[in-house]
């Protein structure tokens, strides 16, 4: 725990954050289950000495540029995924998040536990702020994963609909991230 006291900025190099869709509707066999990365993205992760807390006391927030969204890989579906349909879902993404979409995380209370744990705060998008919950593991020291549901209604976004609504995104939308946080924080020697 000591070798990651101090803070530390995070961003594409020191991890992912990755969105993972499923279908609904009676043509949900024509459309595929996405995992799309956000490639753009910055996180800061301050984490007192044991003196002052430790992790239970840490503070982690998150800038996310929603116009950096990748799809990496399409599961199911009646065809495989082509490089259309990713630049297609590329820019039906655009349209219904709006260019230049943004969101934004801000811990409010970290609550550790063995192996992991739990990050409470508040995400923003489209101006509108939520309360989330992102489940944390540590499978090793200075790793961290942790994912939240999401539900796309609640921030004012109607999920994609195709044919006539016979092909639908849940509303309901996995957000996950892994990242490795240094065992020397910027600024310390």
């Amino acid at each position: 725990m000591a070798g990651i006291a101090g803070t530390h900025e995070l961003g594409p190099g020191s991890g992912r954050v990755l969105i993972k869709t499923g279908r609904a509707g009676l043509a949900a066999r024509a459309g595929h289950d996405l995992t799309i990365e956000i490639t753009r993205w910055s996180a800061s992760v301050t984490v007192p000495g044991e003196d002052d807390g430790g992790i239970a006391a840490a503070a982690v927030s998150a800038e996310l540029d929603l116009g950096s969204l990748t799809v990496r890989a399409g599961t199911g579906g009646a065809k495989p995924l082509s490089d259309r349909d990713r630049g297609d879902i590329h820019a039906t993404a655009r349209k219904i998040l709006g260019k230049g979409a943004r969101a934004a995380f801000t811990s409010s209370r970290v609550i550790p536990a063995s192996g992991g744990g739990a990050i409470e705060g508040t995400l923003t998008l489209h101006g509108i702020p939520r309360p989330v919950r992102l489940q944390v593991t540590s499978p090793e020291p200075g790793r961290y994963r942790g994912s939240a549901v999401v539900r796309q209604t609640d921030f004012g976004i109607t999920p994609y609909s195709g044919f006539l609504g016979a092909l639908k995104l849940k509303d309901e939308v996995t957000v996950e991230f892994e990242v490795l946080l240094n065992e020397t924080p910027n600024g310390q020697a």
